[in-house]
């Protein structure tokens, strides 16, 4: 590997520059590496030559040859090789390649220097032409040059060969000829393939001048040697072959007639174009590096290349090249063929395609005016250009000239137009146009404060081609190129570029990410719709609020200028989803900039109406209630709006109301159900006696009822108990004495037995018995009506037969006494006492010796008794209430006694 052998090199190129590991192309007997220049990045072809392929070769000499002498002609080759070096560092000229670093030698006895960067020799592109043509065309076999790239991957160099590469080379080597020849005053000498290398910008130039020295009939002194022909001419074979001069290329004036002039390198020249054109690709002489067999091909015409041979070529030749240019280049006397100035004159070249390569390669001495006409009449011709042309050539070309202000519109009009056409656009514009933009639009921002219309009108040219710019960059680059471009064009001051540049937002959207949109591009967007007091950028400013909040950007159509305020659809709407503001920045941000905005013009009416139909489907029903809709009230409201606008105005109210009906009806649906069902779990378990006691939740019928109020005996509570201790399940009622039981309350004394003791006043049992369980689908406050039930068949014989016992204060006994002995008289309300449940709030019983306690009121006469009873089962006798058709009234404040006292209880 060359990267362990460049370890033993010790140089400055070696120090100084990051070099491949693997060469790029072979020319001859260099090895060209890929190079990069480590302070300044610049790229270089670096060429490298090795002592190792001095060695005999085999077959050769070798053993036979003493080591002096092959010392002497290795000593002889390393000379022709430095000479080389040393003369592409003299020569300066755009066809001759250009040197980057001298000729260094290392211990290890290798050579190396540094030049412009290089593709391949040419020898190499028609042997890679060969091999395609092998393989079945030009896409047979991918290239075998492989570049590096700034991000280190390897990408293959795909070369052509094509007509107009073809003339634009040899164009540019007859240049180089005549420079040497007329200016630098020297003989190329050994004009092959081997020595024309093409260079990046695909451009053809001439080194190999390991043989190159004066003419014979030069007079002017020179420190370079004059070519010894006798040296050159022999071939050794202990050296490898491109060492030495190639007869396959070279002229009779060297051979046959030992005459060193500039007229044998036009004959050389004119062997290259046979070869061009040749399959394969070589000179048509075979010599083997013999000069017998040189003169022997000379000696008749038949064997020599001339037109009546087609030139010994295989394939037949352009009809300018054969009939005007090869007759007076490949003739055996110097003075019939044409010198290296007439050569670039002839037909071959008159086309409209190589005369715009010449001009592009003089434009730097042509004048504005020229420059300007050129540049207007290029974009006729630039699809007839190949590819390989455009990009390697005609657009490194323009883009040198974007420095001239005033040619800078012109110039990147090209420039986009051929981007487009190039199936390599995408990377052809962020390695070559991107930093030629930054330089002129980015690298002096803010520096100038006059305004510059040349750079303005380039500014217009490069937002005009944003979308073409937004696909052929990445994400991140074009937020650090391009974006700084389009807020240079917002906070412009001419209203034509800001309006381009808010043209460019559906481009925006679709590369840049949400966060940038939010903090980089809208608060611009938002400050230039504020400040601004042209109309039309206001109504521009409108539309891009439509595009931020998720709309399509329509552009207007030729008939008018969108002022009238009518929005026309565009038939040709871009829809970009990639990117939206919030909900948030559309509520807070955007809706109060509308709400402020003064203007009141139909047409921006009509662009604000675009933006709350956007805003309709971001924001909340609320928002949209309190502050769209107040806003739209006001501006359906203007008073310049005619019928259409207005009526449009309305479709979008009653579109919102509605939307806003429809979802409070839904919360509040949502919100009822949820209620309701919250009720009823409360309701079921608050009403049943089930949840609050954990009874099983027997219904109560209307015979219960009945018996409750009317104090009949019902059956006795269940087994199960409440929190009292008292049970609240009806039980199979018992057998009833022949004499109804009074009804009890807890104010009313208890009724004295049959032996005179009053039955104890069980206070838990007559509150138990006023919570008797009601039906699980009945609520509470509802009740079964109230029947009168017919009094029993016994009289009403007893004082207490009305159910009202004699009013009995409680006794000073502890009322927390449970020694109270159970009784089996019946209990208050007719229900028979439970002996296995006693209750803790026991009342004593009173006096025996009476049977109506001190406080006692009399029972009315027996008439009122029985009214009284019909009115008590009836309506309980409540204060208020009509009971058989009349309205009892309500008792006085004022403390009442006796039967006004017994009255009010009524």
């Amino acid at each position: 590997m060359f990267s362990s052998a460049l370890k033993s090199f010790t140089s400055n190129i070696s120090a100084n520059y990051t070099i491949s590991s693997t060469p790029s192309s072979i020319c001859g007997a260099w090895k060209v590496y890929d190079g990069k220049k480590k302070s300044t990045g610049k790229a270089v072809s670096i060429f490298v030559f090795e002592r190792k392929s001095l060695e005999p070769q085999a077959g050769g000499f070798g053993p036979r040859s003493s080591s002096s002498a092959l010392k002497k002609v290795h000593e002889e080759v390393l000379a022709r090789v430095k000479k080389e070096s040393n003369l592409l560092a003299r020569l300066r000229h755009p066809s001759v390649l250009e040197l980057a670093e001298p000729i260094e030698d290392t211990r290890s006895g290798g050579l190396m220097f540094a030049t412009e960067p290089v593709t391949a020799s040419l020898a190499g592109l028609l042997r890679e032409k060969d091999d395609q043509e092998k393989a079945g065309g030009v896409a047979g076999r991918p290239s075998r040059f492989v570049v590096e790239e700034a991000d280190g991957q390897l990408r293959r160099r795909e070369l052509e060969i094509d007509e107009l590469e073809i003339q634009k080379g040899l164009l540019q080597v007859a240049q180089g000829l005549e420079f040497l020849h007329e200016s630098a005053g020297l003989v190329h000498g050994n004009l092959t393939p081997e020595s024309i290398y093409v260079n990046a910008k695909s451009d053809w130039k001439i080194a190999g001048l390991a043989f190159a020295g004066p003419p014979d009939t030069s007079d002017t002194p020179s420190n370079i040697p004059s070519i010894s022909l006798s040296e050159v001419l022999y071939h050794d074979p202990r050296l490898p072959r491109s060492l030495q001069l190639d007869m396959d290329y070279t002229s009779p004036d060297f051979v046959m007639d030992s005459n060193v002039s500039s007229a044998a390198d036009m004959f050389s020249l004119g062997l290259v174009m046979l070869a061009l054109y040749n399959s394969p690709h070589a000179s048509p002489l075979k010599t083997n590096s013999n000069i017998s067999t040189y003169k022997k091909l000379f000696g008749t015409i038949s064997s020599a290349p001339s037109p009546t041979n087609n030139f010994l070529s295989s394939r037949p030749l352009p009809k300018d090249l054969m009939s005007d240019v090869l007759p007076r280049l490949i003739t055996r006397r110097p003075g019939q063929r044409m010198n290296a100035r007439e050569f670039q004159q002839s037909r071959f070249f008159d086309n409209i395609l190589v005369s715009s390569i010449r001009f592009l390669d003089s434009l730097p001495a042509k004048t504005p005016n020229e420059k300007s006409q050129f540049m207007k009449g290029l974009p006729k011709i630039i699809g007839q250009f190949p590819r390989s042309v455009l990009e390697k050539k005609v657009l490194p070309a323009l883009l040198e000239e974007t420095k001239d202000r005033d040619l800078l519109y012109l110039v990147l009009q090209n420039v986009f137009k051929i981007i487009r056409s190039l199936p390599t656009g995408r990377r052809a514009f962020t390695e070559k146009v991107v930093p030629k933009l930054r330089e002129n639009f980015l690298a002096i921002k803010g520096a100038a404060t006059e305004r510059d219309a040349a750079k303005e009108a380039g500014l217009v040219v490069v937002l005009e081609n944003m979308e073409l710019i937004g696909e052929s960059c990445s994400g991140k680059e074009f937020k650090d190129d391009i974006l700084p471009i389009i807020q240079l064009g917002l906070e412009s001051h001419t209203h034509s570029i800001v309006d381009k540049s808010l043209g460019c937002l559906p481009t925006i959207l679709a590369v840049l990410d949400f966060s940038t949109i939010k903090n980089e591009v809208f608060p611009v967007v938002a400050a230039v719709f504020s400040k601004t007091s042209s109309l039309g950028i206001k109504i521009r400013g409108l539309q891009a609020f439509v595009v931020l909040c998720g709309g399509s950007s329509s552009s207007q159509d030729d008939s008018g200028d969108g002022l009238d305020g009518a929005l026309q659809a565009s038939k040709n709407t871009k829809t970009s989803n990639n990117a939206v503001l919030d909900k948030y920045t559309v509520q807070e941000k955007i809706v109060p900039l509308l709400k402020v905005m003064k203007t009141k013009e139909p047409a921006v009416m009509m662009a604000a109406l675009a933006v709350f139909k956007q805003v309709g489907r971001l924001a909340d029903s609320d928002f949209l209630a309190t502050e769209c809709l107040p806003i739209l009230w006001s501006f359906s409201l203007d008073p310049l709006l005619d019928l259409q606008q207005f009526q449009e105005y309305m479709a979008l109210i009653k579109s919102l109301s509605a939307k806003i009906e429809n979802e409070q009806v839904r919360k509040l649906q949502e919100l009822s159900f949820t209620s309701s069902s919250a009720r009823n779990n409360d309701l079921m378990n608050v009403g049943s006696t089930d949840a609050f006691f954990g009874g099983n939740g027997d219904d109560v019928g209307e015979n219960d009822f009945e018996r409750l109020v009317l104090g009949k005996r019902g059956p006795s509570p269940s087994a199960s108990s409440n929190m009292l201790g008292d049970s609240l399940r009806p039980q199979p009622q018992r057998s009833q004495s022949s004499q109804a039981a009074p009804p009890v309350f807890s104010w009313s004394t208890p009724p004295s037995t049959a032996n005179g003791t009053s039955t104890p006043n069980n206070f838990a049992q007559q509150y138990n018995s006023t919570l008797q369980p009601t039906s699980a689908a009945s609520s509470l406050g509802n009740f079964a009506a109230l029947k009168p039930t017919p009094p029993p068949s016994s009289g009403f014989g007893s004082p207490m037969t009305n159910g009202f016992g004699g009013m009995t204060p409680m006794q000073p006994s502890n009322p927390w006494s449970t020694n109270a002995t159970p009784s089996t008289a019946t209990q208050p309300f007719g229900r028979p006492a439970n002996p296995s449940s006693q209750s803790t709030f026991s009342i004593p019983p009173p006096n025996s010796t009476s049977p109506f306690s001190q406080f006692s009121i009399a029972p009315p006469p027996s008439q009122s008794q029985s009214s009284m009873q019909s009115q008590y089962g009836k309506g309980l006798g409540r204060p208020g209430v009509q009971v058989n058709g009349t309205m009892t009234a309500n008792p006085p404040a004022t403390k009442k006694t006796g039967l006004d006292a017994y009255e009010s209880l009524l």
